[in-house]
């Protein structure tokens, strides 16, 4: 008996290489062995709607997916720019087309080119799911879903980076420094308790129990954090500290993302740490717009939905892997 997804999935792959065939040569929407394949089942027609709708909003995601993967897309987006005269077009159409199917085989496949890289540098990593980690000197690491560390322990220092996502650290005192550096910062360990989290161009730091120093850039005052307290540091700037409830900021532990007042876009991407594929924001306003909340983490489209009728923003999924949001 076959599989339904592996089914689906074949299908869609086949309906995009049919739509890269057909801008490429118009004549072959009229061919016969389109029309046989296009008859052969009813999950064909549905597979090559979905694609001709992934056609027509793809180009947005294809160039953020280049700007966080240039190496493997970005000859696709410079074809796609060239001028688009009549002989060009079509050049510039197939490039699109292939930019669309990279962008929705490695959705469908669960491929993030970014992590793999990353991975490669990690001690420890996360997929879908937290990951408990026990450090060599008995420190506990809770790794948000898709989220990585490095390990140093030598030289008289327990340096551990964070490469990616977010990871909240319960430290064992040695007598040996603990330092976390993440986005060009580092966190010096003056407690036990505390969260680091990946944003961007920065990081963001939340305090449980005990003290941690901030620093955004090498040779800056360091700023000290205690319980229930926050900061945020970017390009080498630091913001202001914060008082927060680290329990709620920290619900994500126990299965709960809990914001107040924050951007659309940061939320989406935590959303999309829990979901097996991409979640794209086309709209950069909207993805300014703040907001307040808890969503369950295993709930990424449910919590989407609710985003939706309060921003009233559209939230379309394409493939099964590919939510765009506009």
């Amino acid at each position: 008996m076959s599989d339904p997804q592996q089914t689906t999935a074949t299908a869609s792959e086949a309906a995009l290489q049919w739509l890269i065939r057909i801008n490429e040569q118009p004549a072959i929407a009229s061919s016969a062995p389109f029309k046989r394949w296009l008859l052969a089942n009813p999950s064909h027609r549905q597979a090559y709607a979905q694609a001709q709708t992934l056609w027509q909003l793809c180009e947005a995601p294809a160039a953020r997916l280049a700007a966080l993967e240039q190496a493997d897309l970005q000859h696709y987006l410079q074809a796609m720019a060239k001028p688009r005269d009549k002989g060009r077009w079509r050049r510039a159409g197939a490039a699109l087309a292939a930019a669309c199917l990279v962008l929705a085989i490695s959705v469908a496949g669960g491929w993030r080119p970014t992590e793999w890289w990353l991975n490669l540098q990690a001690d420890y990593s996360s997929d879908d799911a937290l990951a408990q980690v026990t450090l060599a000197d008995q420190s506990q690491v809770t790794l948000d879903a898709h989220s990585a560390i490095a390990v140093d322990f030598e030289q008289g220092e327990r340096r551990v980076r964070l490469l990616q996502g977010a990871a909240f650290f319960q430290v064992t005192h040695t007598g040996q420094p603990f330092v976390v550096q993440a986005a060009g910062g580092e966190v010096r360990v003056l407690g036990t308790q505390f969260e680091v989290r990946e944003q961007g161009q920065g990081a963001q730091v939340t305090v449980r129990n005990g003290r941690v120093a901030v620093v955004a850039k090498p040779g800056e005052a360091s700023k000290v954090l205690t319980a229930n307290q926050q900061l945020a540091y970017s390009n080498g700037l630091s913001g202001a500290i914060a008082r927060v409830d680290s329990d709620s900021r920290l619900a994500w532990r126990q299965g709960w993302l809990s914001y107040y007042q924050v951007p659309l876009a940061q939320v989406v991407a935590d959303l999309g740490r829990y979901y097996p594929g991409r979640i794209v924001v086309l709209n950069a306003e909207l993805g300014q717009r703040t907001i307040s909340g808890s969503f369950p983490a295993d709930q990424p489209l449910a919590a989407l939905d609710s985003l939706a009728k309060l921003l009233g923003f559209e939230r379309r999924t394409l493939l099964g892997r590919l939510t765009v949001i506009r």
